[in-house]
């Protein structure tokens, strides 16, 4: 049944910006929340020991730090596989595995990376910069990798002695340190690597607070503590285990009832409730990512493959896309669904970032009347069937409900087709999709929120989109450091993007996690992930 939205409290707004076809500018709907990122265990007392468990809220794709796509095999890794750089909860690049944070040459084709001596990974292999010239090269080169695109143009990658790493580009590259703060600065056991092969996932081995112990497809993963980790003394935990709890109404009652003690994604719908709890702690965030809509307007024979034409006004026609993202009431659908702990978003560039211009993150006005007008130019028969999988999670479901009635008053019908998250993964890689609800955690810089999926051939291109003009912005935009000429960049990419819409921005989400007050150190920063490797269970908690 379509779900029918009340507008009339931003009537005015609405009617300025139609009469105008002026860019809405949204209020901060998140100025009514408080970020709070967790508190670090540090002098608190502490029990040694203890087995916690994790209400996963989808089930990760391949432990791999190549292949992976999922935030969800992020939170997992992230008690394993420590990177060669991470953020803090300021956003600051901070080193992990590395030393000290690059040294570029005054070219910027030459960047030198200072990497740990004398530490090991769970198997027991020495760490060192060949360690980590191995996982790079596989970031770079494998075939199925996801990382090849975040890397830039790398020309070659070598050890210099055991402690330094040497990156040489064929073009400067201002992203890296920020892309090896993610899964391409994961570094795995070489060993492991040798022995497993594209199987890697089976028995994943890094350097982290925790090691892999098993996997229950569908089910859960576990992890123990490393007694090899350099630093393990600030290791609490014996286990950690992620249970697979796709239902937001069951995670939030196993966290009331104590099965679970920490609970990620949690839905707007419950969260007010969970935060009265005495018995439960809140940790919120602004997101860096974003959801939206992939239109697959050239992805045929799968991602990264050169793009083929599609024969449906959807993917051919500029127009009909056009259409469907002015048909979008974002403030409403946010407000409505998601009982205004979201906002609304039409561009990959984080509103509070140092990058934000008012013409890179504000949003074309509600138009339906201009949707149809463009659905005519197109010369297509209204209504305008296009058929969109959705995950199959209760707040998912309401809001490709609700987007049904929106998107109707322009002129299109919305097929709403529910799809496990593990399948959408997989049919956004293969591209057997018309249209795709899925969305990215984000990163702190502007590169690994854009190029990856909108530059020709990026193993992260899904929707097989390909314009040399944007692939010029973007290689530009990646080429120099300085902040402002770089967000220029960025807004002209933008204006690019909400053109040709391959992927529609709807909304970002504000992180929700909730945690027993039985556990502390439990973190989670702006990057969407959940840090549990220094977390432990309170003394005075039992």
């Amino acid at each position: 049944m379509l779900v029918r939205l009340s507008r009339l409290a931003g009537l005015g707004v609405l009617a300025v910006a139609l009469a105008s076809c002026a860019p809405l500018q949204y209020p901060d709907r998140n100025a009514t929340h408080t970020d709070d990122f967790g508190t670090p265990v540090g002098t608190q007392s502490v029990r040694e020991g203890g087995d916690l468990v994790m209400g996963l809220s989808n089930e990760p794709d391949k432990l791999d730090p190549t292949t992976s796509s999922s935030l969800y095999t992020r939170y997992v890794m992230s008690s394993m596989c420590e990177k060669l750089y991470d953020n803090d909860a300021a956003g600051k690049l901070v080193p992990q595995l590395a030393t000290d944070l690059p040294t570029v040459s005054s070219d910027g084709l030459t960047v030198t990376i200072p990497v740990r001596t004398g530490i090991k990974f769970a198997d027991g292999t020495a760490f060192d910069a060949a360690a980590v010239q191995k996982s790079l090269q596989r970031h770079l080169t494998m075939k199925t990798s996801q990382r090849t695109s975040e890397m830039g143009p790398i020309a070659s990658i070598e050890a210099e002695g055991s402690a330094a790493v040497v990156i040489k580009y064929k073009k400067p590259f201002a992203p890296i340190t920020a892309a090896l703060a993610d899964r391409a600065g994961m570094i795995m056991s070489p060993t492991e690597i040798e022995k497993s092969g594209d199987h890697f996932s089976d028995h994943p081995v890094c350097v982290g607070p925790f090691k892999f112990v098993k996997r229950v497809p569908q089910t859960s993963i576990v992890v123990e503590r490393d007694p090899l980790y350099y630093d393990a003394r600030k290791v609490h935990l014996d286990t950690i285990t992620y249970r697979i709890m796709a239902d937001a109404n069951i995670r939030a009652s196993n966290l009331r009832s104590g099965d679970i003690q920490v609970a990620d994604t949690i839905s707007p719908q419950d969260v007010d409730a969970l935060e009265k709890d005495s018995g439960l702690h809140l940790l919120q965030s602004r997101a860096l990512g974003f959801r939206g809509i992939y239109l697959n307007i050239g992805n045929v024979d799968g991602v990264g493959k050169p793009a083929k034409p599609i024969d449906t006004p959807l993917a051919k026609d500029p127009r009909v896309r056009e259409a469907l993202s002015l048909s979008i009431d974002r403030a409403s659908l946010v407000d409505t669904v998601f009982n205004n702990w979201y906002e609304p978003t039409c561009s990959p560039v984080v509103p509070q970032s140092t990058y934000a211009t008012p013409a890179a993150t504000d949003c074309p006005a509600y138009d339906p009347h201009r949707s149809k007008q463009l659905l005519a130019e197109a010369g297509v028969q209204l209504p305008y069937h296009v058929k969109l999988q959705v995950q199959n999670s209760p707040d998912q479901l309401r809001y490709a409900q609700a987007l049904q009635a929106s998107i109707a008053e322009g002129g299109f019908a919305l097929d709403v087709q529910p799809t496990e998250y593990a399948t959408m993964l997989d049919v956004q890689k293969r591209g057997t999709y018309e249209a795709l609800l899925l969305g990215w955690s984000g990163r702190i810089d502007p590169d690994a929120n854009i190029t990856r999926f909108m530059v020709t051939g990026s193993s992260g291109n899904y929707s097989g989109y390909s314009s040399p003009a944007l692939d010029d912005l973007l290689g530009r935009a990646g080429r120099i450091t300085d902040t402002e000429q770089r967000a220029k960049l960025y807004e002209q990419a933008v204006q690019a993007i909400q053109k040709d819409n391959p992927y529609i921005y709807t909304y970002r989400e504000r992180l929700l996690t909730v945690h027993s007050t039985r556990v502390t150190g439990v973190e989670m920063y702006p990057d969407g992930v959940v840090r549990l490797g220094y977390a432990a269970f309170r003394v005075d908690k039992g």
